[in-house]
C-alpha cells in the first residue's frame, strides 16, 4: 500500500494554518524528512474574519503546538473571554431594562461535589440568583471586568476557565510564522484551479492557475464556502439547515473604544435583535461587532443600521464625555451571506474537509474554531500510514462529525426555540414547533419531567456539555414540573453551604483578579 508521507493543505485562514500546524507538529517535517506538510493559499483571497471567539480547548491547542501565551497574546491583541453573556434572548427590553444570562466558562464540577441545578432548582426563589451567579463567582468576575487568572499564575493555567478573543486576521498570521519557522510548513502561494484524479478517484496532485503540479498523499480542504475540493472535484452534497437555523447574514463592524483606557468586556455580548443578534467582542485595541440576522426578516440597510444605532450606543456609553456624532457613521460596514449547514461527508477519499468547506452553524456560540480544533485532533490522533488505512478512518471520521453537526444545531436552535420574545416575526418563527430537529423536540420533552443528566449526552465527544444545557435552560427560565423529595437531593444542606460559600467568593473576587486591561497591559509589558 502507497504510503502517506505527503500532506498538502489547500487554503489559508484560521482552519488551514491551525490544521498545517497541527499535522506538521504531528508527522514533525524537521526532524522526519520523508514527511512533508504544504499549505497552498490563494495571494489575493480575502478572509472572512469575523471568527473572533474560542473556546477553553483553545489553550491546550496552543500549548501543544508549542506558542508561548504571552507572544500569542501581544500578538494577536487578543483579550480573555469567559463564557457569553445573553442579552434579552429571554424576553425584550421592557422599559429599558435589560434582561440577560451568562453561559459560563467555569462549570461546577471544580466547586460543587453534586450537580447543582437540582438544588439551585428547589431553592432559587430563595437565593433570588439566577443560576450561573449563584453556582459560580464568574458571573461577578465578568460583570467587574475581571481577568480569569493573574500574571503570576502559570500559562495556560487558570482561576477561573477561560478561552480567548482574537484577531482572526492577526490569528492566522500568527499561526503561519509560527508553523512556517517552527514546525517545518511550507508555504506556496498559487491560485489552486483544480485537482488531479487517478483511476480509483483518490487526488494525486492539484493544479494552479500558474501552470504548477503540486502532488499530495493526503489532501486537507480548507478553501472556505467555495469547498475547492470537497464541492467542485468531488461534489459531496451540501446539508442546509435553513428550516432550523433561520439566519443566513450578517454585518460587521470593528469599533474603536471610546476610551483606551477603558475596561474590557470578557464574556462575549450576545444582544438580541427583532430579526438576529449582534454580537459584541472586547480586544485588546477595539471592538469587534456585528448583526447575525433573516434577510427573510428584515433588509441589508435596515441591519446596518441596526448595527450602527448599537455601536453608537456602547460606544458613548463607554466614555465620560460625549462621543463626536460622526465616529460610528464613519465606520466600515462589511456585509456577509452565510450559508449555514454541513457537507454529507467531510472525509472522502484522501480528503478531509476543515472549517468553512465542511459546515458553518452560525456564531452564536462560537463553535467554528473548536470544530476545527477536534478535526485536527482526530486526524492527528488516527493519521493513516497507508492508503489502505483510508476506508475504515473515512467511515469513521464522518460519523463523528455527522453527529457533531447536528449536536451544535440542536443547541443552536435551544436558544432560539427557548424564547418568550413575541415582538417580531423572526422569534415567532423561531419559536414554531416545525423548526425543531427531531432530537431536540425529544430532549426537551424529557426534560420537563427530568433535570439534563450524564445519560442525555452520554458520548465523550459531544461538543456541548450537560452544564452548557443548564446554562441555557435555566438562564432561559425554561421550568420543569419537577416533585422533589428528599431522597432526590440527600445533599440539600450541603448545597445551601455552597450557595453561600460562592455568593461570598463573587463579593471578593475583586481582592483576587486584576482587570482584563491591567493583566492585558502587564503581559504587553512583560518580557
Amino acid at each position: 500500500m502507497k504510503p502517506i508521507k505527503k500532506v498538502v493543505v489547500v487554503g489559508g485562514g484560521t482552519a488551514g494554518w491551525l490544521a498545517a500546524a497541527s499535522l506538521a507538529r504531528h508527522l514533525s517535517p524537521l526532524k522526519n524528512q520523508e514527511y512533508s506538510v504544504t499549505l497552498v493559499e490563494s495571494p489575493d483571497t480575502p478572509a472572512i474574519g469575523v471568527g473572533e471567539g474560542t473556546w477553553p480547548t483553545i489553550r491546550n491547542t496552543l500549548k501543544n503546538l508549542g506558542i508561548d501565551e504571552f507572544e500569542f497574546i501581544r500578538s494577536c491583541d487578543a483579550s480573555f473571554k469567559q463564557g457569553t453573556q445573553f442579552v434579552n434572548w429571554h424576553t425584550a427590553n421592557v422599559n429599558g431594562e435589560d434582561s440577560s444570562y451568562y453561559h459560563s466558562f467555569e462549570l461546577p464540577r471544580g466547586m460543587w461535589p453534586t450537580p447543582p441545578g437540582p438544588y439551585w432548582h428547589h431553592l432559587q426563589y430563595q437565593l433570588g440568583l439566577p443560576y450561573a451567579e449563584a453556582i459560580s463567582p464568574q458571573p461577578a468576575a465578568c460583570q467587574k471586568h475581571l481577568a480569569p487568572k493573574s500574571l503570576k499564575t502559570p500559562q495556560y493555567e487558570a482561576i477561573l476557565n477561560y478561552a480567548y478573543h482574537l484577531d482572526a486576521g492577526k490569528f492566522a498570521t500568527f499561526l503561519r510564522n509560527h508553523a512556517g519557522e517552527k514546525l517545518g510548513v511550507t508555504h506556496l502561494l498559487a491560485h489552486v484551479q483544480s485537482a488531479q484524479l487517478s483511476e480509483s478517484g483518490f487526488i494525486d496532485s492539484i493544479i494552479t492557475r500558474e501552470g504548477d503540479s503540486i502532488c499530495g498523499d493526503l489532501f486537507i480542504d480548507c478553501s472556505g464556502f467555495t469547498s475547492l475540493l470537497l464541492d467542485q472535484t468531488y461534489q459531496i452534497p451540501f446539508h442546509g439547515v435553513s428550516d432550523t437555523l433561520l439566519v443566513n447574514k450578517a454585518v460587521a463592524m470593528q469599533v474603536p473604544y471610546a476610551d483606551a483606557e477603558g475596561p474590557i468586556n470578557s464574556p462575549t455580548l450576545s444582544t438580541a435583535q427583532s430579526a438576529g443578534w449582534i454580537w459584541d467582542i472586547g480586544l485588546q485595541s477595539r471592538r469587534g461587532t456585528g448583526y447575525v440576522y433573516s434577510a427573510n426578516h428584515t433588509t441589508a440597510d435596515e441591519a446596518e443600521n441596526t448595527l450602527r444605532n448599537y455601536a453608537r450606543a456602547t460606544f458613548n456609553q463607554s466614555q465620560a464625555t460625549p462621543a463626536q456624532p460622526d465616529i460610528v457613521d464613519h465606520l466600515e460596514a462589511r456585509h456577509i451571506d452565510l450559508r449555514l449547514g454541513f457537507r454529507e461527508k467531510v472525509f472522502h477519499k484522501n480528503c478531509v474537509g476543515m472549517g468553512l468547506s465542511a459546515a458553518f452553524l452560525e456564531p452564536l456560540e462560537a463553535s467554528a474554531i473548536f470544530l476545527i480544533e477536534a478535526s485536527c485532533n482526530m486526524l492527528t490522533e488516527l493519521f493513516p500510514q497507508h492508503l489502505g488505512q483510508l476506508s475504515a478512518l473515512e467511515k469513521k471520521y464522518n460519523a463523528v462529525f455527522n453527529e457533531r453537526w447536528h449536536r451544535v444545531v440542536d443547541f443552536i436552535k435551544l436558544h432560539y426555540y427557548l424564547s418568550r420574545r413575541k415582538d417580531s416575526d423572526f422569534w415567532l418563527d423561531n419559536t414554531e414547533v416545525s423548526s425543531l430537529p427531531d432530537t431536540l423536540k425529544a430532549q426537551l420533552a424529557f426534560w420537563k419531567h427530568y433535570p439534563p443528566s450524564r445519560f442525555d449526552m452520554p458520548s465523550s465527544l459531544e461538543p456541548f456539555v450537560r452544564e452548557s444545557y443548564e446554562f441555557i435552560l435555566y438562564g432561559m427560565e425554561y421550568h420543569s414540573d419537577y416533585q422533589w423529595n428528599a431522597g432526590q437531593l440527600p445533599h440539600l444542606e450541603e448545597a445551601r453551604r455552597n450557595f453561600q460559600r460562592i455568593h461570598q467568593l463573587s463579593s471578593e473576587i475583586s481582592d483576587v483578579l486584576p482587570t482584563n486591561r491591567v493583566l492585558l497591559q502587564r503581559i504587553q509589558n512583560y518580557r
